[in-house]
């Protein structure tokens, strides 16, 4: 995934996102709600087709009341040829995923805000559906904000149907990645001040179903909180901490089932000084799963140059961790839990999750022409201890590798190619070679191939 596609998705969970520019037609953002079209109160911004849905003035003497609508269409043809490294006599597969989503967008009253968006998420030939991949017409956001800016600071609420982005969402995130995005029912108030951040929210993942229409629940069986607080140092660069409570009955790991009860501590340093980026982020679990006291933990670092000369080139190096079960059998549960994990973390191929795992990617990024970006690069994959399984996305045991084989999981190459056609349009191209190594193959696994052709229109 491009640095620049993760920040934009993150947007909501940092101090130093952007303001709009209150003189300029507003950039279409991945999460929608976060647009203000009340720029087209001037005419002369009205340059395009569809502008009279964009901005529909509700009172004449305020141009901060209004109705906007929007659309979202992707459309991705991907082909793998061994998903789940082919265990399981999992066949080769080439399909369609659809995502088509549909919005209103009302601001009301100077700092009021509501907020309904529609997704409608469908395959075409693919022979094996996940969890992920299929939403026939549900909501997927309705929500209620508030906004207000004091003398000392802004205050922010919502309640209702939403979704969370925190920093790069390795562990928090939109699952932009797979087909249905990740919604939770919630309610969330934030305090900004000067360089200070203060977030607090309380919410039940929704769980998705795809039986018929508008059938996705959430409930007290599957509880999600959070007390972050963020800084900025140093200019823009952001420091950040949280402590969530993830809760879900009828948990199911290899080592233990149970009611899981877990202490999420969450520290994460990020940003960019003199061409250099970097983004460094470590995370302790404690708790239980029935019986079982839970010690997990993970970790993950980017660092990248980029030189100021044409092509933009940036050499980058993504480094990785998380714990696996050292001791199976024993009164502790050592499985990393990645929370909601974006789904491409990695590569778009998803092959493997974040559990038991090191990970070492470097990478070289060039922009061709502004609207181009060319990424490339290498994978090598261990497990943190052969005593636990391989994992695959999300976060699935590959059958056959827990206690079996050595650390060495394997290598994978990854190009990739996204295009800018206009600001409403992009495209991608990504292409996934991964070379499994014994802990894979002595499982009855293979190599595996992917390749993922995207079109993204948003309105």
């Amino acid at each position: 995934m491009p640095l620049h596609a993760q920040q934009d998705a993150s947007a909501d969970s940092t101090l130093a996102a952007s303001v709009q520019d209150a003189t300029a037609r507003p950039a279409v953002r991945s999460n929608r709600w976060q647009e203000d079209w009340s720029v087209l109160t001037d005419p002369a911004l009205r340059t395009q087709g569809g502008d009279a849905l964009k901005y529909i003035a509700l009172s004449a003497g305020d141009p901060g009341t209004y109705l906007s609508f929007g659309v979202n269409l992707r459309e991705r043809v991907e082909m793998s040829d061994a998903a789940s490294f082919g265990i399981g006599h999992v066949p080769n597969d080439s399909y369609l995923l659809q995502r088509f989503q549909l919005h209103a967008d009302l601001h009301f009253a100077h700092y009021w805000q509501a907020f309904v968006q529609v997704e409608d998420a469908r395959t075409v030939n693919k022979q094996v559906i996940g969890g992920a991949d299929r939403n026939p017409w549900d909501l997927r956001l309705a929500f209620l904000a508030y906004v207000r800016t004091f003398d000392a600071g802004t205050f922010k609420a919502r309640v209702g149907r939403q979704d969370f982005a925190f920093d790069l969402q390795r562990f928090v995130s939109l699952r932009d990645g797979p087909n249905v995005r990740q919604s939770f029912d919630a309610a969330w108030v934030d305090w900004e001040t000067g360089k200070w951040r203060f977030i607090a929210f309380v919410s039940q993942p929704v769980q998705y179903s795809d039986l018929h229409p508008f059938d996705d629940t959430s409930n007290r069986h599957f509880r999600f909180d959070t007390l972050r607080v963020e800084r900025l140092v140093w200019g823009k660069d952001e420091l950040s901490a949280y402590y969530s409570l993830y809760a879900r009955d009828n948990a199911r790991y290899l080592d233990a089932t149970g009611s899981e009860h877990r202490d999420v501590y969450d520290v994460r340093f990020a940003g960019s000084q003199a061409g250099v980026d970097w983004d460094a982020e470590g995370m302790l679990q404690r708790g239980h799963v029935g019986s079982k006291d839970i010690d997990a933990w993970g970790a993950g670092a980017r660092i990248g140059y980029t030189w100021d000369m044409h092509w933009l080139p940036r050499l980058g190096l993504q480094v990785d961790g998380a714990s696996g079960d050292r001791h199976p059998g024993d009164d502790k549960l050592g499985t990393f839990n990645p929370l909601f994990p974006n789904g491409y973390y990695f590569t778009l191929a998803g092959f493997t999750g974040y559990t038991n795992l090191i990970h070492l990617k470097p990478s070289v990024t060039v922009k061709p022409v502004s609207k181009l970006t060319l990424m490339g690069a290498v994978g090598f994959q261990w497990r943190q201890t052969t005593a636990d399984a391989v994992y695959v996305q999300p976060n699935i045991p590959l059958p056959g590798t827990a206690g079996k084989g050595g650390r060495w999981t394997g290598v994978y190459a990854q190009v990739r190619a996204d295009y800018a056609f206009n600001a409403n349009f992009t495209g991608a191209v990504e292409a996934v070679h991964y070379n499994a190594g014994h802990a894979i193959r002595d499982a009855g696994g293979r190599d595996g191939d992917y390749v993922g052709v995207e079109g993204k229109f948003m309105w």
